[in-house]
């Protein structure tokens, strides 16, 4: 009995047009973009309301949430929701389902998961400052001309290549 190879990835241009049908789809469908930061907002208000409810109403940014429902009442949870079903069902389907951490030849697993996370960190602290994520600014605010998706989109892609040149100097 042979395996099944994995299908090939979709040409970034068919991809491009995915991504931008599945946008215009949410704007039709939904009257909103495409985001992900709003949800983890709304869940870290919502946590952080439940432990330290003073702290949180104070809190510039989280304080904005409180009031809210609960966070799986929101459009944008069903969205993450979503996205994540789909890219597991996409991945199984394609038959490219796999769980590793991914890493460079001299980056241990430790070292790798601890630059995740606090890229990770950096990303929702600039997406906060941003105000909004890469496919709620840059996607959802390029579709509507916003100036402000397009400063973003250059800063983005300009920190990406100076990061880029710095560790492929660094650690190849």
């Amino acid at each position: 009995m042979t395996e099944r190879k994995p299908q090939d990835f979709w040409p970034p241009l068919a991809a491009g047009v995915g991504l931008g049908l599945a946008l215009m789809g949410m704007f039709l469908f939904t009257g909103h973009g495409l985001g992900a930061s709003g949800f983890f907002s709304r869940l870290l208000a919502w946590l952080s309301a439940s432990v330290a409810p003073d702290w949180t109403q104070m809190n510039s940014d989280l304080g904005n949430y409180l009031g809210a429902s609960h966070p799986m009442n929101s459009w944008i949870s069903w969205e993450i929701a979503g996205v994540a079903i789909g890219a597991l069902l996409g991945s199984l389907i394609a038959r490219r389902f796999l769980f590793k951490i991914e890493r460079g030849p001299r980056t241990g697993v430790g070292s790798r998961i601890g630059f995740a996370v606090a890229g990770g960190t950096l990303s929702g602290f600039g997406a906060s400052l941003a105000g909004g994520c890469t496919s709620g600014l840059g996607l959802s605010g390029g579709a509507v001309l916003a100036v402000a998706a397009f400063v973003f989109l250059m800063a983005f892609f300009a920190a990406g290549l100076l990061v880029a040149t710095l560790t492929g100097r660094i650690w190849q």
